[in-house]
């Protein structure tokens, strides 16, 4: 076979592999192939492995995933290895056994897949695996349930030596698929493609029933009277009261974006008896705990406990949280040790509510939930057949603490400004607002499209990307019960909010006897009511996590300026306008900053323009309706017409970093209108 079939295979077997969450977790485990290929300097083939990268993902895979080295290389190490001491330096090494250019950095696990004497290796984080893995009587059981066709490894750290551990085990023992890794994973091998993919779905499918079969049927004990999850609208309202605070907390050392999973399987761990053994045990497998810190943090209050004590007793633990863990970190840390990266929990669990999961976007916050169940199931499965026994806490920090995982995170790129901000932006599924949404979302925060319209906020969100990134919601500013309900959606989508954008708006253009009590109220309520209601909820939210904000309102320069046939457009223009000023003056204390930008006329992309406006502003004028955009550019001082995107520069520039110590102010994004001038 050629090395093109050879990577073509590998993709394939490793994409149906990690499409399947019960043979491993996002981004945990890798695989192998060993093929040849065709030395571009000697025109003589040599024989490679390909094996997934450091960071790659095994359901998302593609070649440029996979390391490429030279087997002989690889195998040579074996003559020079020092012992473990020199693990890092041996991933370092790795580097001088690579084929070609390009392709992924080579992982800690690339020994294992190198030195074992079979043309396939698979290395996956089955949760039925670490649940052997981890119980007491681990290698008995895997004896009980595999016979001899799966052989036990005792612990050991990723690495070398656990590479040539493998290899000697799996040379021992021909009968072997594969090895259960004390407290880690699974690794299985074939000589073929659909060998070794079989083999590994044996052993997982085989420890899952092993587990139905022999288990206790409830191995997290009886429910603990009064912890049963409350019901699902309850829990609801709940978790949305208490995230912004919880997001607050685990952010005192870097700010965290938000997950909320409210799944049976951690409803149903936290309403039975042996929930707080175990959650205390803390998580096994190194990619579990990695994502997950040592523990979670876990109420120790019932769901009918008053929101007053929950929040109060949250404050406490999170205080007991810190000081344990700057306790683990002093007592194993070493004088090389990298710095402690952060004491605050990225899991924490509320009985009868769910979890709370953080990272440094949504994406690692949502993942981090989804180890912390699996980190359940294995739990679930070791209890059910034996005793859960994770790895000790020295060798968790060793591994949190590992050089090597240092060096990785040294090579993630810098954050975009925005990143680990959430914002919410009325009136975004066009227009104006729109383009702002898209700004913000592009300089790296997460994004909550408002809109009157549900079906076009969701299409909006869904152009800027995923439910990582972006999602809609429906608000009609003009209802207090409908944008609180906006923002429980962005809590409990995020975590909570940092940057509101109050954009929703409507002009009817008409002269002063024209205008009826129906046209004035209508704008009064879209633009003046409903700002107000936007930015009242949004200081709930921003004052519960005590992480500050921005407030950002798109007045326009009509709050300054005195046109024709505009009373009741204007005139709620100028209530905004000096909504920016008391909020500025109010909020200012708890961190919140609030500015507003005075665009003029957006013409083309406006949704106020498109309704009609635009004619009635045209005839005003006396200009055709396609020259509108024109008319207003030739009245500036640039002679520049201004777009959308030139009102979403003005957000980002408010709300990107460099203004930290500027709030109360517009910024006019008018081109220059003299007679718009701010004094």
């Amino acid at each position: 076979m050629n090395a093109t079939s050879t990577i073509a295979e590998l993709i394939a077997r490793s994409n149906r592999l990690g499409a399947d969450a019960r043979n491993t977790n996002y981004a945990g485990g890798n695989t192998s192939a060993k093929g040849t290929d065709v030395d571009p300097v000697t025109g003589a083939e040599v024989e490679l492995v390909w094996v997934k990268g450091s960071g790659g993902d095994l359901g998302t895979l593609k070649p440029a995933g996979l390391a490429a080295l030279r087997l002989d290389r690889v195998r040579a190490l074996t003559d020079v290895y020092p012992g473990l001491d020199a693990e890092d330096d041996m991933v370092a090494a790795f580097d001088y056994c690579l084929h070609g250019k390009g392709g992924a950095a080579p992982s800690i696990d690339t020994a294992m897949h190198g030195l074992v004497n079979a043309p396939h290796v698979d290395h996956l984080h089955p949760d039925s695996g670490i649940a052997f893995a981890t119980a007491a009587d681990g290698e008995e059981l895997t004896r009980k349930c595999f016979g001899d066709r799966v052989v036990w490894v005792p612990w050991r750290r990723p690495g070398f030596q656990l590479g040539l551990d493998i290899a000697a085990i799996a040379e021992a023992n021909p009968q072997a698929i594969g090895c259960i890794l004390g407290g880690h994973g699974i690794t299985a091998w074939g000589s073929t493609s659909e060998e070794c993919e079989q083999r590994s779905l044996e052993i997982i499918r085989t420890a899952e029933q092993f587990i139905a079969d022999n288990g206790r049927e409830e191995p997290f004990g009886p429910a603990i009277a009064g912890y049963e999850a409350l019901p699902a609208e309850e829990r609801r309202r709940r978790a949305a009261a208490l995230f912004p605070l919880l997001r607050g907390l685990a952010s005192t050392d870097r700010p965290q974006v938000g997950h909320f999973t409210d799944s049976e399987e951690v409803l149903n761990f936290l309403a039975a008896q042996e929930h707080p053994r175990l959650a205390a045990l803390g998580t096994s497998c190194p990619d579990h705990f990695l994502r997950t810190k040592v523990r979670p943090m876990v109420l120790d209050l019932p769901p009918t406990a008053s929101l007053e004590d929950v929040t109060a007793r949250l404050r406490e633990l999170h205080t007991s949280y810190r000081e344990d863990y700057a306790r683990y970190y002093t007592e194993y840390a070493e004088p090389d040790s990298p710095a402690m990266r952060g004491a605050d929990p990225a899991i924490v669990l509320v009985p009868g509510v769910g979890m709370f999961s953080f990272g440094a976007n949504k994406q690692t916050a949502r993942v981090a939930g989804e180890f912390y169940v699996n980190a359940i199931n294995v739990m679930r499965g070791a209890e059910a057949i034996s005793t859960y026994q994770p790895i000790d806490e020295r060798e968790k920090f060793r591994i949190e603490y590992w050089a090597l995982e240092e060096a990785k995170l040294a090579r993630m790129p810098k954050p975009a400004p925005l990143a680990t901000r959430v914002a919410l932006v009325t009136g975004s599924a066009s227009g104006i607002g729109k383009a702002i949404a898209q700004r913000l979302a592009a300089e790296g925060a997460c994004v909550v499209i408002a809109d009157l319209d549900q079906a076009k906020a969701a299409e909006a969100a869904a152009e800027i990307g995923g439910s990582d990134v972006a999602v809609g919601v429906a608000a009609d500013v003009t209802s207090a019960d409908q944008v609180a309900a906006a923002f429980e959606s962005a809590v409990l989508a995020f975590g909570g909010v940092d940057l509101v954008v109050n954009n929703a708006g409507l002009s009817i253009s008409k002269p002063l006897l024209e205008t009826t009590e129906k046209d004035w109220d209508l704008q009064h309520d879209v633009m003046a009511k409903g700002s107000f209601l936007v930015s009242r909820e949004a200081a709930r939210v921003m004052t519960a996590q005590a992480m500050g904000g921005d407030i950002v309102y798109i007045s326009s320069k009509n709050s300054v300026f005195a046109g024709p046939n505009n009373i009741a457009y204007s005139a709620t223009k100028a209530d905004q306008a000096h909504q920016v000023r008391l909020l500025a003056a109010e909020l200012g204390e708890y961190g919140i900053r609030v500015n507003g930008i005075n665009p003029d006329g957006v013409v083309r992309g406006s949704g106020i323009f498109a309704g009609g406006w635009g004619a009635k502003r045209a005839a005003v004028y006396g200009v055709e309706e396609e020259k509108l955009g024109e008319y207003y550019a030739q009245r500036t001082l640039l002679k520049r017409e201004v777009l959308p995107e030139h009102v979403a520069n003005a957000v980002f520039a408010l709300t990107g970093g460099d203004l930290t110590h500027t709030t109360g102010l517009h910024i006019p994004v008018d081109a220059g209108v003299a007679a718009a001038f701010l004094r």
